[in-house]
């Protein structure tokens, strides 16, 4: 029995460092770096650091 391939990319969630809840969801590939970007948060409604965290499941 053969074994299963890992995919490429993960799907990574991108939380706001203003503590507001409010996140992205993106891809990025598994051997990359890990991702922090700046982005518009609407709870607070100003462009804030997000950092990212590994996607849960529901």
């Amino acid at each position: 029995m053969a074994a299963k391939n890992k995919a490429r990319t993960l799907i990574v969630r991108m939380i706001s460092t203003a503590q507001t809840g409010f996140f992205y969801t993106t891809q990025r590939l598994r051997q990359g770096p890990r991702l922090s970007a700046v982005k518009y948060d609407p709870k607070v409604k100003q462009r804030v650091l997000f950092v990212e965290s590994k996607k849960t499941k529901k």
